[in-house]
């Protein structure tokens, strides 16, 4: 089992999924403030086939070009350079796993789903635009990058956790396996690829849902709806009727019924041209996971409201989802369902439209305000077939339908699609528990090694480790304000005839005893460490030279005249201290430490037992 994952080692192997040339020298190019489209241009002619694809993306209709664009430059000008940087680099990566290739991972259909929803999203960012299309694009074919990388890096390992998976059990054996998951993985890959932080934050929301209302968030519901636009995509026709009511629900956002379907087969024509151009495969075809089980048998039974004016219905309906398993309670107005909702949150809630005071669209209106009850599964009774009235009742808040008169085997067919979202719900809500848990302990134990990583084990206090880099971060801001910032290098005295003479343990007590005396002499703001042995450090921060001296004759004052009790010392514990000073930061952290550690040896070369400031 791996312990500890290195991104930065696992990078320089050559052993994750990596950009063409062409796409390396694009980055880097456009890293430049003087960068020119000329100078872009020049560099994608020198690789055809992404100068075709380039043109065939600015001619899409996701672009909105309406003349057709020949050329490179006026191609760079419709779709901007940054697209154009991340367009190379994402289709540099297309295909190109010919090596290492991993048992069980499905690479056709890992293209085939991330080329769908990629130009899913990019279909949905020309319809409600968070950020471009191209961008989109270039997300969506990437966001699952994390799946390839490992199937790149341990081929026969992923494949193994792959087999012994059981649906969303593959995140946590790649974690127990590689101490990362593919999640995680797409996160850094993206990051140190130059994606923006609204992409990383986007995909970290899509991967952790929250509520929070931000432009991040708008474009993790985008993905959201894009994959599930992919999933249909790739699905046969029986499980496209399956996948149908959740698209439906999902697409109440964007589209009617109606608008919906005509989406889609924008989405189907983009996606096979986009397959042709770039070698994926677009004649995929995947079965439901929940092919092979009763899916009846498997469904719970709902607690179930029933709403309707009409008493005799409510007692039949009652009667009827009663007889099939169901919890029901009926009431026989929107205001007493309201109240019953509130006080009791069903799961499925049937409801007539036309009831008085409060009739169905008012009820899932406000139903659909509130946080608690927009997630419950509302099917409107109507005799309407108009489709204005059907849209606005999808508009306030209804998941389905079924027009009177009322056939029970219609109904009861609309409530087991109910059922999967529900169940879907509650498998989500509980995933999300589970990993916030995990999140949580997650960090208390990184926190722990952390601390325990930059502490002495002995003493407590900072470790040679943590003291370099505390160091290094001190200077950086007295270099930025231009503030002082002063080191001591403290040496215990004689510390070798102690441990020689009276052995290791007295040795440590005596450790012990000085670190009390310099944290109870370090003012609040000074960093006491130990470097190691006898050997200390004290980072004072905003500090002169004057004020420096002050702190280590007191620190030495007060170990000379507090002597460690119940140790028979030969020579009575004193301190030796260097002191360095660098004014506006003209000196380095390491050059303070070389200073402060020549001064503290001529002290130790002299008499011992005194404070020496650098001379520099």
């Amino acid at each position: 089992m791996t312990q500890k994952f290195n991104f930065h080692e696992l990078k320089t192997s050559n052993r994750l999924p990596s950009p063409s040339g062409t796409a390396l020298e694009i980055m880097r190019l456009l890293q430049r403030d003087d960068v020119k489209i000329e100078q872009v241009s020049q560099l994608i002619k020198l690789d055809p086939a992404l100068s075709g694809r380039i043109l065939q993306f600015s001619n899409s209709a996701a672009n909105g070009a309406h003349t057709p664009i020949s050329n490179i430059n006026d191609a760079i000008i419709m779709i901007g350079m940054v697209a154009v940087k991340n367009f190379a680099l994402s289709l540099s990566l297309v295909g190109n796993d010919s090596n290492n290739r991993c048992p069980n991972f499905n690479y056709p259909t890992y293209w085939s789903k991330s080329l769908a929803t990629a130009v899913a999203i990019s279909l949905l960012s020309s319809h409600e635009r968070i950020i471009s299309p191209e961008e989109a694009f270039t997300l969506g074919l990437l966001m699952d990058i994390g799946r390839l990388a490992l199937a790149t890096a341990w081929s026969e390992s992923y494949g193994e956790c792959i087999a012994a998976a059981d649906g969303d059990e593959l995140l946590k054996l790649e974690q127990e396996q590689f101490a990362i998951n593919h999640n995680a993985l797409t996160l850094m890959l993206l990051e140190d690829w130059g994606f923006s932080s609204v992409h990383i934050e986007a995909l970290k929301l899509y991967f952790k849902p929250n509520d929070e209302n931000l432009k991040a968030n708008q474009l993790a519901k985008q993905l959201y709806f894009a994959t599930q636009l992919a999933n249909y995509c790739i699905a046969d026709e029986n499980y496209r009727v399956e996948l149908m009511p959740k698209l439906l629900l999902e697409s109440a956002h964007y589209f009617n019924e109606a608008d919906l379907k005509v989406f889609i087969t924008d989405i189907f024509k983009q996606w096979q041209k986009w397959g042709k151009l770039v070698n994926v495969k677009t004649d995929i075809r995947q079965s439901s996971p929940e092919l092979n089980k009763d899916e009846h048998n498997n469904l719970s039974s709902l607690n179930i409201l029933v709403v309707d004016n009409d008493v005799m219905m409510l007692a039949r309906l009652s009667k009827q989802l009663t007889a099939v398993g169901h919890k029901v309670v009926a009431c026989k107005d929107g205001d007493s369902a309201l109240k019953y909702a509130l006080e009791n949150k069903p799961e499925l809630i049937i409801t007539n439209w036309h009831m008085k005071p409060m009739d169905g669209i008012e009820l899932s209106k406000m139903l659909h305000s509130s946080t608690w009850g927009s997630s419950i599964y509302i099917i409107m009774l109507t005799s309407s077939h108009e489709e204005k009235e059907l849209i606005e009742a999808f508009h306030a808040g209804i998941d389905d339908y079924v027009t009177t008169p009322l056939s029970l085997k219609v109904l009861l067919t609309r409530i087991r699609a109910g059922q999967r979202i529900i169940k879907l719900q509650k498998e989500v809500e509980k995933e999300r528990k589970e990993l916030q848990r995990y999140i949580a302990d997650l960090a208390v134990a990184n926190r722990r090694l952390e601390l325990m990583a930059n502490t002495d084990v002995l003493t407590g206090l900072s470790n040679r480790r943590y003291s370099l880099n505390r160091l290094e971060q001190e200077w950086a801001s007295a270099h930025r304000n231009k503030n002082p910032l002063s080191v001591l290098m403290l040496d215990l005295d004689h510390f070798k005839s102690v441990n020689d003479s009276l052995g290791h343990d007295a040795g440590d007590l005596v450790l012990i005893h000085t670190t009390t005396l310099m944290k109870k002499c370090s003012r609040a703001t000074d960093i006491p460490c130990r470097l190691g042995g006898e050997e200390f450090l004290v980072i004072c921060p905003n500090t002169d030279s004057k004020s420096a001296l002050l702190l280590a004759e007191r620190i030495r004052q007060t170990i000379e005249k507090n002597q460690v009790e119940n140790v028979a010392l030969l020579n009575p514990m004193t301190v030796s201290i260097g002191v360095a000073c660098s004014i506006d930061g003209k000196l380095s952290g390491k050059e303070l430490i070389t200073l402060a550690d020549e001064a503290l040896y001529e002290v130790k070369r002299d008499k011992r037992n005194a404070v020496q400031l650098a001379a520099h």
